[in-house]
């Protein structure tokens, strides 16, 4: 099973030792770094920095937000990464909830999944430059000729050739639907919450993947001999995304957690924190639930729960930086 090293999206500011942590996962032989973006930072410049102070660890977002651009805004970024790191650029992308999609970047959340389909298309089109881009979709149009259109417009093919016609692509999906998409059009999937203790959860939305199809899950790894301390990150991350990262009814954390099994604690931890309880909140995340998607408590622990990641579809851990201790003590455990 490989690494990742996952940094996510900047908080009030850039998180320290940005640089120095990541050359050490590559020299431990992390196989991967991933950044995110969320309604602060974004995901590619980071990504530009990191690959100019490295050589060999590949470089993923996980995940670029498809309102934030165009999906040829998307594809030129892509490549151009591509071009600088010497092909090790990874596009993941995700639609996000629609408290950002129309909150932040103001634009319609509706048809997720069809908007997602025509999204990678164009850039799959984009990337292979067979021709110019001409796609009428539902969608994205290109060339425009809607409302507005001077008429003016016609298809285009990328001026820089791509290093890599199938830069791999990648989709963070959570729903039954959205993963069964994303095994049948991308290239991967990084989903969100991944449990080897719940493998019916995705396993009929997985079942048209293909054989070489790349999972890359994201999991906190706490180390430490008090199980309940290494589970407080966890519940904490759960608290907030499951209580306050969407609507009541409209909560892709809230609805997975349900698929989990754990339906009215999902609807208990979603009301606390939407009446300003969240103390409440995460104290009513299941401790079963948060260590059946992590890896957390003593050294010994881990390494026999690691077991069952080896044994499921998953092919690459996505750590959250715990520092560079952290980060070897994980490598020991995984890689060794």
């Amino acid at each position: 099973m490989k690494l990742g090293l996952m940094w996510g999206y900047w908080g009030q500011l850039p998180p320290p030792d940005v640089i120095a942590t990541t050359q050490e996962a590559e020299r431990l032989g992390y196989d991967s770094v991933w950044t995110a973006e969320a309604w602060g930072s974004d995901a590619f410049t980071p990504l530009a920095w990191i690959a100019g102070h490295t050589s060999t660890i590949k470089l993923g977002t996980s995940v670029v937000q498809i309102a934030a651009r165009t999906p040829t805004a998307t594809a030129m970024a892509a490549l151009t990464l591509d071009h600088i790191s010497g092909g090790r650029m990874m596009l993941g992308l995700g639609v996000s909830g629609p408290q950002v999609v129309e909150g932040w970047y103001g634009r319609p959340a509706d048809k997720p999944l069809a908007r997602t389909r025509e999204y990678v298309e164009i850039i799959r089109r984009v990337l292979r430059r067979d021709e110019p881009l001409d796609f009428q979709g539902e969608f994205y149009q290109h060339p425009y000729h809607g409302p507005g259109s001077t008429g003016l417009g016609k298809p285009l093919k990328s001026i820089t050739h791509p290093l890599r016609r199938d830069l791999p692509i990648y989709l963070g999906a959570e729903g039954p639907k959205n993963v069964a998409m994303a095994a049948e059009i991308a290239d991967g999937w990084l989903p969100l919450y991944y449990s080897p203790f719940h493998p019916e959860v995705y396993a009929e939305s997985l079942a048209g993947a293909p054989p070489d199809f790349d999972i890359v899950a994201g999991v906190q790894v706490n180390i430490g001999d008090d199980l309940e301390a290494a589970l407080a990150p966890v519940k904490m991350m759960l608290g907030f995304y499951i209580g306050g990262m969407g609507a009541k009814g409209q909560n892709y954390h809230t609805k997975l957690m349900s698929r989990f099994g754990f339906e009215k604690e999902a609807v208990q931890i979603q009301e606390a924190f939407f009446e300003g309880r969240r103390d409440e909140a995460i104290a009513l995340v299941p401790d079963e639930f948060a260590d059946a998607i992590s890896l957390c408590g003593p050294p010994e622990r881990i390494r026999d729960r690691l077991q069952a990641w080896e044994e499921s579809p998953v092919s690459t851990l996505l750590v959250y930086s715990p520092g560079v201790e952290g980060l070897r003590t994980i490598a020991e455990l995984v890689l060794s």
